[in-house]
């Protein structure tokens, strides 16, 4: 039932992180995050089925009956992330309303975390500073700032609609820059995944940590629409229903649905997939995988023979929105305006 408390209080809280001039406090983050790894192993097993340990596994089926939107990778655009929540339609009604009332639905491609081109020069700085043992750390500072109140923004509206907003595991969701489990280190404009581990370790502490940690394994990774598919990478290979669900056993899963470069995919995965997942003969027709991972230059980028959708810019704010029609690629992937300060403002 649509609460409109509920609704004012989270949209609050979204603009507090926004305004927010400093990294969050570490104690206030923890509940936070203890809050929602409760919610992300108590998960409606309709929506996410469990797998043989009785956790939630790596599914999410999607609702068939209303819109969903497909969020690109966010790497920490906060303005992004309420651009996307409280985009309205001609009667002003706000996409966060329509979750709360159940008439659209949410599935973030993972990489949360991480500024990538308009951060490149703070990550130079933010190098010399963790060079120093981060004795001064203003420009990382900014970066865990924008990254963590980015992912904070994401647990509050998970907490608060669990059903119709998700988020899958990017392969940036590795906080401890762990090398094993489906995870690889990562470095990109700079040395990102040591210099964000070792941060968190020193100014937020081991229970912080771990909490964020176990967090990021209780992401799925995968979900099934009417007509489409989402994961953050193209998919290296076929997985079966098993296998994803199972993916807390099969890190060669979660390396294959969060890693993949492109042009590495095995030959057909893609069609595979669709082929396995989506029901309907009519809508396997004319359906797509989505994801991320690695950037475009305009709205899209096709591959796997033009079953496989790359929608990640990181200069615009792209998004799709599916509705009950079939997809028309060029009419469903389109650039929102950004409206942050109408927003604010509101």
């Amino acid at each position: 039932m649509y609460s409109q408390a509920q609704y004012n209080n989270l949209k609050t809280r979204l603009v507090e992180i926004y305004q927010r001039e400093q990294p969050p406090k570490p104690d206030d983050y923890l509940k936070v995050l203890i809050n929602i790894n409760s919610v992300l192993l108590h998960e409606d097993q309709q929506v996410r089925p469990y797998d043989s340990s009785g956790l939630p596994g790596g599914i999410i089926y999607l609702k068939k009956n209303i819109p969903t939107i497909i969020v690109p990778d966010i790497h920490a655009r906060m303005d992004f992330f309420l651009n996307i929540i409280f985009g309205e339609d001609i009667n002003d009604e706000t996409n966060l309303q329509k979750i709360a009332s159940d008439a659209l639905q949410i599935i973030c491609v993972g990489d949360g975390v991480h500024g990538e081109k308009r951060a490149a020069k703070r990550w130079a700085k933010a190098y010399k500073e963790f060079e120093g043992d981060y004795a001064v750390h203003d420009n990382m500072d900014e970066e865990i700032r924008e990254s963590l109140g980015l992912m904070e923004m994401v647990m509050e509206v998970k907490s608060n609609y669990p059903a119709n907003f998700h988020f899958i595991k990017g392969n940036h969701e590795n906080i401890k820059n762990e090398d094993g489990g489906g995870n690889y280190p990562f470095v990109k404009f700079s040395y990102e995944g040591p210099m964000m581990a070792y941060y968190i370790k020193k100014f937020y502490g081991e229970d912080f940590l771990e909490q964020y940690y176990q967090f990021e394994k209780n992401l799925p990774l995968f979900a099934v629409g009417k007509n489409f598919l989402v994961s953050h990478a193209e998919p290296f290979s076929f997985y079966n229903k098993e296998d994803i669900l199972e993916y807390r056993m099969n890190p060669e899963v979660i390396e294959g649905l969060t890693w993949t470069a492109d042009d590495s995919a095995n030959d057909g995965s893609v069609q595979e997939m669709l082929e396995y997942y989506i029901d309907s003969e009519e809508d396997r027709e004319k359906s797509y995988y989505f994801g991320g991972h690695r950037p475009v230059k305009n709205l899209y980028n096709p591959r796997a023979e033009g079953r496989f959708i790359q929608i990640h810019n990181p200069d615009k704010f792209i998004i799709a929105k599916i509705g009950e029609n079939n997809i028309d690629l060029d009419r469903d992937i389109f650039e929102i305006e950004n409206r942050i300060d109408e927003i604010i403002k509101k």
